[in-house]
């Protein structure tokens, strides 16, 4: 990057860090720390649950995602709008009512501690791992940027997460956040209209939006009812709907974040502001995605968009990365005359897709010779093409405000997901241990629990380059456990005869059969959230009946 472009960052970074210590500062009580002191009106509410769910992960993986796929990954958010509604209606109350720290809480007071602490372990672990997945991301960016390798742009990226958590806590996360998004919807504004800029003189946005469509990258919606396919219509409405239930309404990183609003009424309107802005923006985000892919339909793309990877394999295979990119070069001039063809009305929709074809077929041998050559190297490149996009076209300034704006995520996310683990650590763990706690110490367990699930995180990222695709990955790591946890909640609220006994051990049968589903079976991951929340509701009251309660005496 350009003297400017660390200018714009540093500034830009330094600028929301600045504003957020400010807003948040004389954090000193536990209460503040894990619940923001209550006082976060609905529009800070709406932006931070936006924001925690808009990791790094969806600025550079979501564009890779349209990119290869088109943009049909927006129908896995059909069900947020009637989960935010539902979730108004039925668990705010509940948890205002209570007044609880975590919704984990809430478990203990309707069944027993032991199905509260098993549902809180499940979502430690799932948390846990998906903050090393969010770590990873942005340390790609630095790692493209710098030239550093990635495990040690892992090390730095998680050390100052957890240093920006466990100084300011939740207040710090929700004051912080609200910046943060207002540089993400600024950078996703620019990106689009660079994108733009980028088609070749002569070639309009409207003849890029239909090349795209011809080539099926703007197919939104699938109608099949096909159980194996990760995206359709109805996995989006039902298997959707189920996971978003679960991770609004009982992951600790989003109920945390509404939770600090003061009358129900604020939470109500923040969860309801998530709930129409959500699809738009990741249908928005998808697009640029789209429109990266119509710019390397019209001038040649790297032929590996991981460019770190790429020169260590000219470096030891110069011969055979010569040949490649002699392929690539014919492959591109001949797909090229196809594209001038079809505009023409010359050639089919069928000879513009197998062009298109034999050119990522090339792209994949490139990928399979780099994993060949050097193992545990990341063989996969869909996770660098917006950010190889952003470093080769944009100008001078922007390239800089569009890392901050991935590092802005990045920040974001990461430190609502480490305040979240540090406090259902210490609400749901250590406070039924130690009830004689004073407030000072219970504040430092706090902190030093947000310090240990950071590094937890940072040593699962280090993992995170043998995965295809991160933001696939991260949901399908939240469906092996939202089901079951979503499960639990529903039987508190809706089967008043079942008791904790029951539904403990259907929650624990619930995840197996998800585990198994995902081991043996050939389901779509949405789907997972849907059988193990049917699990546990079909059990838990099958085992009432053999476990019943004890009569009143």
């Amino acid at each position: 990057m350009s003297p400017l472009d660390w200018a714009v960052l540093i500034l830009t970074l330094l600028g929301i860090v600045a504003f957020g210590s400010w807003r948040s500062r004389g954090v000193h009580t536990t209460e503040s720390y894990l619940r923001a002191g209550k006082d976060i009106r609905w529009w800070t509410i709406g932006l931070s649950v936006i924001a925690t769910q808009a990791s790094a992960i969806t600025f550079l993986s979501v564009p890779g995602q349209a990119y290869q796929d088109g943009i049909g990954f927006v129908q896995f958010y059909f069900g947020l709008p009637i989960a935010m509604v539902l979730l108004s209606a039925i668990a705010l109350p509940v948890y205002h009512r209570l007044s609880v720290y975590t919704a984990y809480q809430y478990l203990e007071q309707r069944f027993d501690r032991r199905t509260r602490q098993l549902t809180a372990l499940l979502f430690l672990v799932s948390r846990g791992m998906a903050s090393g997945l969010a770590i990873y991301a942005p340390a790609l960016v630095l790692s493209a940027v710098l030239g550093w390798p990635v495990l040690w742009t892992n090390f730095l990226l998680g050390a100052v997460t957890i240093g920006y958590t466990v100084a300011g806590g939740s207040r710090a996360v929700s004051r912080t956040q609200t910046a943060q998004m207002a540089v993400i919807f600024v950078g996703l504004v620019i990106a689009f209209g660079v994108a733009v800029a980028q088609l070749p003189p002569g070639f309009s946005f409207g003849q890029g939006v239909a090349l795209a469509g011809a080539l099926g990258k703007l197919q939104g919606v699938d109608t099949s009812f096909r159980l194996d396919t990760r995206y359709t219509l109805w996995s989006g409405l039902f298997g959707g709907l189920f996971v978003q239930l679960a991770y609004f309404g009982t992951d600790q990183s989003q109920v945390q974040r509404y939770l600090a609003g003061g009358p129900l009424a604020e939470s109500r309107r923040g969860l309801l502001m998530n709930g129409l802005l959500k699809v738009p923006m990741q249908l928005f985000i998808l697009f640029i995605g789209v429109m990266v892919f119509v710019v390397y339909q019209l001038s040649p793309p790297p032929l590996f968009f991981n460019r770190p990877e790429l020169d260590r394999l000219r470096a030891s295979h110069p011969t055979e990365v010569a040949r490649l990119e002699d392929t690539q070069a014919q492959l591109f001039a001949a797909k090229r005359q196809t594209i001038d063809a079809w505009m023409r009305g010359e050639a089919s929709r069928d000879e513009l897709r197998a062009a298109e074809a034999r050119v990522q077929a090339l792209r994949k041998e490139t990928g399979a010779l780099v994993a060949r050559t050097r193992p545990g190297a990341d063989s996969k490149d869909a996770d660098f093409i917006f950010l190889r996009f952003v470093l080769d076209h944009f100008p001078r300034g922007l390239i800089g405000l569009l890392v901050a704006v991935i590092l802005s995520a990045a920040m974001s996310a990461n430190s609502a997901a480490l305040s979240a683990l540090g406090a259902t650590t210490v609400v749901d763990f250590y406070r039924p241990r130690h009830p004689d706690a004073s407030d000072a110490q219970t504040l430092a367990v706090a902190r030093a629990s947000t310090a240990v699930w950071g590094l937890v995180a940072v040593g699962f990222a280090s993992f995170a380059s043998l995965l295809d695709n991160l933001i696939q990955a991260v949901n399908v790591l939240g469906s092996l456990f939202y089901g079951p946890m979503l499960g639990v909640f529903l039987v508190g609220f809706f089967l008043a005869r079942v008791g904790g006994r029951a539904v403990f051990w259907a929650t624990v049968a619930g995840e197996i059969a998800v585990f198994a589903a995902a081991a043996f079976g050939n389901l779509g991951f949405l789907w997972y959230n849907v059988l193990g929340c049917a699990v546990v509701l079909g059990l838990a009251p099958l085992l009432q009946r053999v476990w019943p309660r004890p009569s009143p005496t």
